[in-house]
């Protein structure tokens, strides 16, 4: 037997002691949950975990050995946990019984709805509500993306589209808020492939343009080409379908918009330079957003926002619930919140159904361990358009 294989061997027998171990320690944490069950006492237990993590970090006196020991520990725990909401039937929080209600009242998506975007007509929010929504759709538009919630807040829409990142640029941090402020759900999201070009009135040309207008984000994913005409100063509009409308209104043909192909068609602009944005794999991700939730078939992504605790290894403890149940997390996105310095609102995607078996307790566990927790819906992942 070689070295490396006596070695392995020493390993499977550990294994094997650890295993038997941790077997033994799960059977008196079932007889933990039993007890708090029957004296109704909830299963987090926040300060005596902490208590816990620093008595088995100090087991070891080897420094670089205490955050393995304290990871270690915080992931048999979780397991704990999860085991225990299996036993108990509780009541929870405030939040995990908003959540209950308003999964058992979810819509069902509307056959003929109201639909708006931000933008004008031929904007890419445009195209994502007739790529989601068909594009027969009825759908009209606003100027602003806080327009947008304010009329599904005031009932004057039914579904908004509006976009929330983009794969070069990042994501947009206006819309976060929003989704923060007014509490609407989102229902579903579509991508929304970003194909830019340089648009002028007819007869203009390169030689002669000035003033260059677009989305601050068109600009942004078209800074390479635009850096090669430094006599072009670049104008931020609201978004790249109006540039290419104010171009056109414009009569000036030292004024070009960065747009997509068929909002230059739309406003009667040639086309001076087409796949002008650096990343040729850009896409803006939009989501559909409603101000009641909806449950739609083929749900398997889940939005949430929260805050936590301040204090040390807060989001690391939440961030173990998504890895010890097997939830793949794909986004993680924070907000400062106004008016409490240093403190964050995060937003997070994860792929799973809420109607699925053991999602219960994976909710009821989320909300005990955050200090705020809201499902922002539950919804099919991207289309790509």
């Amino acid at each position: 037997m070689s070295q490396l294989d006596a070695l392995r061997a020493e390993i499977d027998d550990i294994d094997g002691r650890l295993t038997a171990l941790f077997l033994r320690r799960m059977e008196v944490t079932e007889q933990v949950g039993r007890w708090k069950q029957a004296n109704g006492i909830p299963v987090l237990d926040a300060g005596r975990e902490r208590e816990v993590l620093v008595q088995k970090a100090a087991l070891t006196g080897d420094p670089a050995r205490k955050e393995d020991v304290t990871a270690l520990y915080e992931a048999i725990m979780a397991i704990s946990r999860r085991q225990q909401h299996k036993l108990l039937h509780q009541s929870g929080n405030e939040d995990y019984q908003r959540i209950r209600a308003a999964l058992a009242a979810v819509r069902t998506p509307l056959e003929r709805p109201r639909v708006l975007y931000q933008g004008e007509p031929g904007a890419y929010s445009d195209e994502a509500a007739g790529a989601f929504f068909g594009e027969d759709a009825p759908r009209s538009h606003v100027a602003t993306w806080e327009e947008v919630f304010a009329a599904l807040k005031e009932g004057r829409a039914d579904y908004g589209v509006v976009p929330i990142e983009n794969s070069s640029t990042g994501s947009i941090s206006q819309v976060y808020d929003l989704l923060a402020q007014y509490g609407h759900s989102i229902v579903g999201e579509q991508e929304v492939k970003v194909d830019h070009c340089l648009a002028a009135l007819p007869g203009a040309d390169l030689d002669g343009i000035r003033q260059v207008y677009s989305h601050e984000q068109g600009l942004l994913q078209c800074a390479a080409y635009l850096k090669e005409h430094p006599a072009w100063t670049c104008l931020p509009r609201l978004n790249t379908a109006e540039s290419a409308k104010f171009v056109a209104g414009s009569g000036d043909p030292a004024k070009a918009a960065v747009c997509s192909p068929h909002a230059a068609r739309r406003y009667g602009l040639d086309i001076l330079a087409r796949h002008i944005n650096a990343n040729d794999r850009n896409y803006t991700r939009f989501v559909v957003v409603s101000p009641v939730p909806e449950h739609r078939p083929g749900s398997d992504k889940v939005s949430v926002l929260f805050t936590l605790p301040h204090r040390t290894g807060s989001l690391h403890q939440l961030m173990t619930i998504f890895s010890v149940n097997g939830l793949n997390l794909m986004k993680l996105e924070s907000r400062p919140i106004v008016g409490r310095s240093w403190e964050y609102l995060f937003f997070a995607d994860f792929i799973g159904d809420l109607t699925a078996p053991g999602m219960d307790g994976v909710l009821l566990e989320l909300t005990q361990t955050a200090e705020g927790f809201r499902v922002l819906g539950n919804y099919p992942a991207c289309k790509e358009g």
